[in-house]
This record gives C-alpha cells, structure tokens and sequence, in this order.
C-alpha cells in the first residue's frame, strides 16, 4: 500500500494494486491493518453472492472484495456505527466506481434489523473489535477506540448478528486475535455457526513463536468436521520483507 498527498488534510489518500484502488483514511482517527487485507482474500466468493460487511469502517474490506470480485458479487452492504466512518466509506465507494453494486449504512450490530433484513446475506464478514474494554493498547483516539475495542458492544453481539443475518447453510468469515479463538469457537457454535476452516496467522516463520491471528470460516447449521489449513506468514522473517502470500494480496 502506498500513501501520498491529497488536498484534504484531515485524512490520506492511500492506494492499494498499484494504484488501481484508493482509500481514503483518517489521520488521527481507526486505520485498517493487515488483517482486514487478509480477512478480505480469506473469502473465496460464489457468482450472485449477497454479502455483508459488519464493522465496515472505512470500507477497506468492501472496496478489496468489489476489487477483486465485482465481475460475479450481486452485492456488499457494508454496515458501520461511526458516522464519521460511514462518511469516508461511503466516499471510498464512489471514488472507486463501485456504487451500482457496494453500499454503506449506519448501523449498529445490536440494532441490526432496523436496517437489514434477517436471513438475507449469502455470506458475512466480521473483523469485531479485538480488545475487550479495559485492555490492550488504550487509543486516545475515540473513532480508533471503538473501532478497536469492545467499548458499547461485544464479540457475541457481532457473532450473533452475523448468525441471523445469513441465510441457512450461509458462510461467515471471521478473523480475531489467536490467543481468544476458544470464545470465538465457541460463540459462533451457540448461534449455529459451526466451524469449517481454520487459518492461524504468524508474523513470520520461527517454531517458537506463537499465531498473533486466526482466520475462521463457519456454516450456519453445517455438518460437524473442520479443516485446519496451513499457517499464512505476513513476512518471510524478522523484520524482513512481505512474503509471497502477503505479497500477493497487494499485487494487482
């Protein structure tokens, strides 16, 4: 991703594929990380697919799956509670062309279905809050505080949003802090979200050193049985460049 001037201070007007997609962000408010890059290229789309991006944020995710998809997505309706957030990714939708088919709303997971329909998504994205209140890394910031920490809402209430929004046997797609994968598992099986794949997410290769992430596919009233797949590494080494996977998700 690179980053260069643009004639609004208040945020930067970054590009990701070689400049084929921009997004703009905001200087001192939530800025996306790896992990929505690679929550987005964790999704293997199906042609007329109805998605749901919750948590939006300044519609990173969106914008990646209208990017790499938009030949065969019916749609994506992305879904934030921060006004200042549904404003940037609203204008990072028409900035990209991608206004026929991706739309942003103002919406809180706990008040869903005042603005979406229950059971009408093929397949659902989540990147919740990673922090419970209280811990980790306090940003001084409010729009990067609550996009990062569960302050008014919990993982069960985005798990449990996702689960009635979906349709019966519909994917959802989630991606959370490794060390906490025992209370993803096991809300998402509460909502009848039963696992199917797993991902770990190691910074780089080294026996030592533990996941940092975990990438979770699930079917809504699926069959029991769940496939491990192989650990992604962001980077080939300490402090070394991006590996050829990570790579790849920047490549044009």
């Amino acid at each position: 991703m690179s980053s260069v001037n643009h004639k609004d201070p208040a945020v930067t007007h970054d590009t990701l594929f070689d400049g084929e997609l921009v997004c703009l962000q905001h200087k001192e408010g939530y800025r996306f990380s790896v992990d929505s890059v690679i929550l987005a290229h964790f999704i293997h789309p199906d042609k007329g697919d109805i998605i749901l991006d919750l948590g939006t944020g300044c519609g990173i995710i969106s914008l990646i799956m209208g990017y790499r998809w938009k030949a065969i997505l019916d749609s994506i309706t992305g879904v934030e509670k921060q006004s200042s957030l549904v404003t940037l990714a609203k204008r990072n939708i028409a900035m990209n062309g991608f206004d026929e088919f991706c739309h942003v709303i103002k919406g809180d997971v706990k008040t869903l279905f005042q603005t979406v329909d229950r059971q009408s998504f093929s397949k659902v994205i989540c990147n919740p809050p990673f922090y419970q209140s209280g811990t980790g890394r306090i940003n001084k910031n409010r729009e990067a505080l609550l996009a990062r920490h569960q302050i008014s809402v919990t993982l069960d209430d985005f798990i449990s949003a996702a689960a009635a929004a979906v349709k019966n046997r519909g994917a959802t797609y989630f991606i959370y802090p490794a060390q906490n994968l025992g209370d993803l598992l096991l809300l998402s099986k509460k909502h009848k979200l039963e696992p199917k794949k797993i991902m770990f997410v190691y910074s780089y290769p080294q026996p030592a050193k533990s996941a940092e992430l975990v990438l979770v596919k699930c079917l809504k009233n699926g069959g029991s049985g769940v496939e491990v797949m192989a650990p992604f590494y962001v980077y080939k080494e300490k402090n070394g460049s991006y590996s050829p996977e990570m790579a790849s998700y920047y490549a044009r």
